[in-house]
């Protein structure tokens, strides 16, 4: 039996690792849960490496806690896509950190990733350590692979929040306890943490099995993709500081400029060799859907067989055990009836709602402008219905409930968590190609176009130059990618969070003010209504509408009636109004009017709802605690910007500082915080 320090809750302070509790996946197509195997501790994990299965139940334990909750729970917003759903006034930790506030304290940083990844960190040491000394065979060399990429991975994400990180390669018990470095380690370089984790998987890849059984374990061509992900980000823009010195740094590629290139055609290579694989494709139109909705829908659904070509890495959540709230923050909010009352915490910002081309299919899945409501009273015989939703409450959509299948509770969602899609290769590819070729080459071109011709926007002319290719590709990932919880990072490493931040910040006071692009957004909108069909699967992804112009229909829609009495005459009236904008209605049919720029519950909007049968009409929607009742334009909200936008230290991205507010600070607020556990470690400069 080998050594093992005496002083646990030293070492378990050391790196905030809880008790080491292995179970394995499931590998089926469906991915019901993790297998009940048995649990192993670090004092008898040598017999776990006594026969293959019990080791590769070992590996397959490592995806738990592979992604905690707070990378989507606190850091899915602030991205210039996804924003918090409430504002300053509730003091929330997600309102502050979506907006770059920080304080190194409790709640408004992050500390859950710091623990989660080094808690895996020590179980992949503890399998890298080990493997090694089992029988030689093709298994045992790919459990070894898998597990050196499991641990890149979770380098990765703490590097990417944090910067300079403690770097730690073998198991505590292997340790020299007499070694300080071993209680209390210091942060390293991230530039060595990178190009050991990307040596450790260029050395391994090929051990990499062609297929796992499921996507949900990795295999050589997300290890592949991985691999270029990886490297994008050693050779990228990061917030680097002197580490001796902890003086204030800036943003900066890492100095050996050789070393940079050859990252990118590290990247380069492995992106070429998945998309030469000939396994992995982008979801095409299917079933009435567009290739996007089908897409999510059907990963929504779980029906993995249909999308796994090109969700080519995603986590296992579904069951008791292994059920994340992965989705819980991210949908369009729900009251009531079917789905139960799921708040949602999360919305999207208008600028970029309208940023989509008209031909683009991608919109209408990644956003809803409707809510689910009830009709009257909420009760089980009441009806459910799609509101549609004003400017400041347009919410996320790829996960939206109705689409998935029934969670088992509030917290949860049943929803695997995707890491690697091939449109995420794709885009990639066109990136390192731009880059190491000074401008867009055929295959880059190539690339970028098979995500838009699937988005359905084809005909958008390419960029020629390297710079405005790239800024392409930035809007690409954008429009691609919203709520993946990789837009926020990866602005940060092609350097262009600031201005994507300031350009975000101008496009929200020109919409408030109807001016620049937005000079001629329409104020009305004429919603059709629809009724839920309060059913898990349900298919439903868009609500009617149209966007008023005429200023003869704008009058009539503005008429709405003060009593019942009206309604009737009120319903012939706008479904004239449909039907000279191209919408034939049927009796049964009714549409109701919505000023966007008001807030959802205006006076207008709520008389507007009641003419259309409900009960209330100013009713509250499960949308975090605030957004929905602010207005969206300035002369809304008596000629001044609403504070959500901008305004008394509040506003849009207050809190960001260029050189400063693109990592995350340690927490430093008590016992189990990394600053107090850890004396030697080093705060990021400027807190």
């Amino acid at each position: 039996m080998k050594n093992i320090f005496t002083n646990r809750s030293v070492l378990k302070k050391l790196i905030i690792v809880p008790s080491i509790l292995i179970a394995g996946l499931s590998i089926n197509a469906c991915s019901e849960d993790f297998l009940n195997q048995p649990a192993y501790n670090s004092s008898d994990t040598e017999s776990v490496f006594t026969n293959i299965e019990t080791a590769d139940a070992f590996v397959q334990g490592l995806y738990r806690g592979l992604v905690p909750t707070e990378m989507f729970y606190q850091l899915g917003a602030g991205d210039t896509v996804t924003h918090s759903a409430e504002d300053g006034s509730t003091n929330n930790s997600k309102y502050n950190i979506c907006n770059y506030q920080y304080d190194a304290k409790t709640p408004n940083t992050v500390t859950g990733i710091y623990s989660a990844m080094y808690a895996v960190i020590e179980r992949t040491n503890i399998a890298i350590d080990r493997l090694p000394d089992m029988p030689a065979s093709q298994k045992r060399d790919a459990l070894l692979a898998e597990a050196k990429a499991i641990r890149a991975f979770c380098y990765y994400n703490l590097i990417r929040v944090y910067g300079d990180v403690p770097a730690i390669w073998i198991p505590l018990e292997e340790a020299d306890p007499n070694d300080p470095n071993t209680l209390y380690p210091k942060r390293s370089s991230r530039d060595v943490i990178y190009d050991k984790v990307i040596a450790d998987i260029q050395e391994s890849i090929n051990n990499m099995p062609a297929s796992n059984g499921t996507p949900e374990r990795l295999n050589k061509q997300s290890t592949n993709a991985l691999l270029a992900k990886i490297a994008l980000y050693a050779a990228g823009y990061s917030l680097r500081w002197d580490l001796n010195t902890n003086s204030p740094g800036i943003m900066s590629r890492r100095p050996d400029n050789a070393r940079v290139q050859q990252l990118y055609q590290i990247a380069d290579a492995a992106l070429d060799s998945v998309i030469k694989g000939g396994t992995n494709s982008l979801v095409q139109a299917q079933g009435g859907k567009s290739g996007f909705e089908a897409l999510w829908f059907n990963f929504d659904r779980r029906n993995f067989s249909t999308v796994n070509q090109e969700m080519m890495w995603h986590i296992a959540s579904y069951g008791p055990n292994t059920n994340s709230a992965f989705g819980v923050y991210a949908h369009p909010g729900s009251r009531g009836g079917t789905y139960g009352s799921r708040k949602a915490l999360q919305f999207i910002l208008p600028s970029y709602y309208l940023s989509f081309n008209a031909a683009d299919k991608r919109r209408d899945v990644a956003t809803t402008s409707y809510s689910i409501y009830f009709l009257n009273s909420g009760n089980a015989s009441d009806t459910w219905v799609d509101v549609g939703t004003t400017y400041s409450c347009i919410m996320p959509g790829k996960f939206r409930i109705s689409w998935c299948v029934e969670p088992q509770a509030a917290d949860s969602r049943n929803l695997n968590i995707p890491i690697i899609r091939y449109a995420d290769v794709l885009l990639m590819y066109a990136e390192t190609q731009n880059y190491l070729n000074n401008g867009p080459t055929a295959a880059g071109i190539a690339a970028l176009m098979e995500v838009r011709n699937r988005a359905g926007i084809g005909s958008l002319p390419i960029p020629s130059g390297q710079q405005a290719f790239e800024s392409a590709l930035v809007q690409e990932r954008k429009w691609e990618f919203s709520d993946e919880f990789m837009l926020r990072t990866d602005l940060i490493r092609m350097n262009r969070i600031a201005s994507e931040i300031e350009a975000t910040k101008q496009a929200m006071k020109n919409l408030s003010n109807r001016t620049g692009q937005f000079a001629s957004t329409p104020v009305y909108r004429l919603y059709k209504f629809h009724k839920n069909a309060q059913v898990y699967g349900d298919p439903f992804l868009a609500v009617t509408y149209i966007d008023l112009t005429n200023p003869a229909q704008i009058a009539q829609v503005q008429a709405v009636p003060t009593s019942s009495a009206g309604y009737a005459a009120y319903q012939t009236t706008l479904k004239a109004i449909a039907l000279a904008n191209g919408q034939t209605s049927t009796a049964d049919d009714k549409w109701y009017p919505v000023n966007m720029f008001q807030a959802y519950t205006s006076t207008f909007n709520g008389n507007a709802r009641k003419a259309v049968g409900f009960t209330g009409g100013f009713n509250t929607l499960q949308v975090g605690n605030i957004i929905y009742t602010k207005p969206t334009g300035s002369a809304e909200n008596g000629g001044t910007y609403p504070n959500w936008i901008e305004g008394g230290g509040d506003g849009l991205f207050y809190g960001f500082v260029p050189n400063k507010t693109e990592l995350l600070p340690f927490a430093a607020a008590s016992a189990g915080h990394p600053l107090i556990d850890n004396p030697n470690l080093t705060q990021l400069p400027g807190y």
